[in-house]
């Protein structure tokens, strides 16, 4: 505006504001043409990009990625194994990232379309919907678990990895509205000892105020699917509600509210050679049960 309103050489002003006459005159001319909506930041992306991947190739990479869930890598060679279209993993990567492919997490594992936004529930009353559970826990020698890495670097005649005992379960029962819980370890997870844990857990809550239970969400495991635990919950008159398979996050409160297992980590390095340039991880795990 100053080059126009003073009739100044654009090199002149260009001097003054310490910019390349190029430059100046790149503004000044849009400025010339458009007003004020000239000097807006416009994006950097080139009006045609005749060398981009076409859209019926895009559409091949999204989808063998929603089918088969691999990488760029993986999928450029597929692409050249079975349709003899050739691409670097780098362009099959920027598909991904404009189709929204680009992180496997979004997508869902059976059918590969995308997750849909997580919206958090919670029943209006007591008794309602109780989630139901099991979660394996190893069991380790209550003094001391040992564990030398890397392989390669344990000494001759040190500590070896113990082998872990039988694992324990917790079956855990949360309501959804109260987050009144309640967990029992046990040895196993067949359907006798889900149906006794399901007893015990709705005279629990029963004790506490809630009762009638009447929905109960489980995933699709054995025990859940079984007879057995289904005529338990129609002797308490309980509707049963099955997440989706693959989907452990609907069903994720009771692992939230589950207690944890007091252990109590101790790292420590130690020189493996004079000149201290391998170093070898020494995990001790003492676990209370």
């Amino acid at each position: 505006m100053r080059a126009s309103g003073r009739r100044t050489p654009i090199a002149h002003v260009a001097a003054e504001a310490g910019v390349s006459r190029r430059c100046l005159g790149k503004w000044y001319a849009r400025w010339t043409a458009h007003g004020e909506n000239g000097l807006l930041d416009r994006s950097s992306r080139p009006d045609a990009s005749p060398d981009r991947t076409a859209e019926e190739v895009a559409d091949l990479v999204e989808a063998l990625r929603r089918q088969t869930k691999y990488g760029p890598v993986r999928l450029a060679a597929d692409l050249e194994r079975l349709h003899g279209i050739t691409l670097s993993p780098a362009t099959v990567h920027r598909v991904l990232v404009r189709r929204g492919l680009n992180r496997s997490r979004d997508l869902d594992p059976p059918t590969g379309e995308q997750m849909r936004e997580v919206i958090r529930y919670e029943h209006e009353h007591a008794g309602d919907l109780l989630h139901v559970d099991v979660k394996k826990l190893g069991r380790l020698p209550a003094d001391a678990y040992t564990v030398w890495a890397p392989k390669q670097l344990a000494p001759q005649n040190g500590p070896v990895q113990a082998p872990a005992k039988s694992a324990t379960r917790t079956h855990s029962a949360l309501d959804d509205h109260s987050r009144l819980a309640y967990t029992e370890a046990l040895d196993d997870e067949k359907a006798v000892t889900a149906v006794a844990f399901w007893h015990r857990a709705v005279a629990f809550f029963a004790a506490h105020g809630i009762a009638p239970i009447r929905r109960c969400l489980t995933d699709n495991g054995a025990c859940y699917r079984s007879t057995t635990w289904a005529d338990a919950l129609t002797v308490t008159a309980t509707k049963h509600k099955r997440t989706r398979p693959y989907t452990p996050r609907t069903n994720g409160k009771p692992g939230d509210a589950r207690p944890r297992v007091g252990i109590r980590p101790r790292l420590q390095l130690r020189a493996r050679t004079p000149h201290r340039t391998w170093r070898c991880l020494h995990v001790c795990l003492y676990v209370s049960w």
